[in-house]
């Protein structure tokens, strides 16, 4: 749980621009790779993504501008990208203007379950890198360069003078 405000958006500052870096890697054409037609596209785990932030929220007293419909899904990758840049940043802007310390220890009904909304936004920080974890594997799938995120990724180990682990 996070105890304040501050704490949380030094940790959002860094897991934000992970997925946008993860986010402006993909093309219209990368939104549809699946893994089997039962399951989300690249592109519905990417903007589900983007509207998580808003619809998992939306049980606090915070007030912003953010993407709530997740489906359907956009077919513009670029569109998904902004969207998220856009929704982050009103979110951070929402929090800092909205939300004290104090807040953070305010419990709101999630799931069935009544919670400190510092624990939702660990949930809201944990979801989002498990969605980041499937956008991953669907990009490699798709051909795209997956950017590091918690070290190097393959195509980055030279960068750091570094030779990549073997295969």
């Amino acid at each position: 749980m996070f105890q304040t405000v501050e704490h949380f958006l030094q940790s959002w500052t860094f897991e934000a621009t992970a997925t946008q870096k993860l986010l402006n890697q993909l093309t219209d054409e990368s939104l549809h790779q699946e893994v089997t037609t039962e399951n989300w596209t690249l592109g519905r785990i990417a903007w589900h993504t983007v509207t998580a932030i808003r619809i998992i929220s939306a049980n606090t007293n915070l007030t912003f501008e953010a993407p709530a419909e997740d489906f359907p899904v956009p077919t513009s990758a670029q569109f998904i990208a902004d969207s998220y840049r856009q929704a982050s940043q009103t979110f951070v802007e929402a929090l800092k203007t909205q939300w004290t310390d104090q807040t953070m220890h305010e419990t709101i009904e999630f799931i069935g379950q009544s919670i400190p909304n510092g624990s939702l936004l660990l949930f809201l920080l944990q979801h989002q890198s498990h969605h980041r974890g499937q956008m991953t594997v669907l990009m490699r799938q798709a051909g795209l360069t997956v950017p590091g995120i918690y070290g190097p990724a393959k195509e980055e180990w030279a960068q750091f003078g570094l030779k990549a682990p073997q295969m």
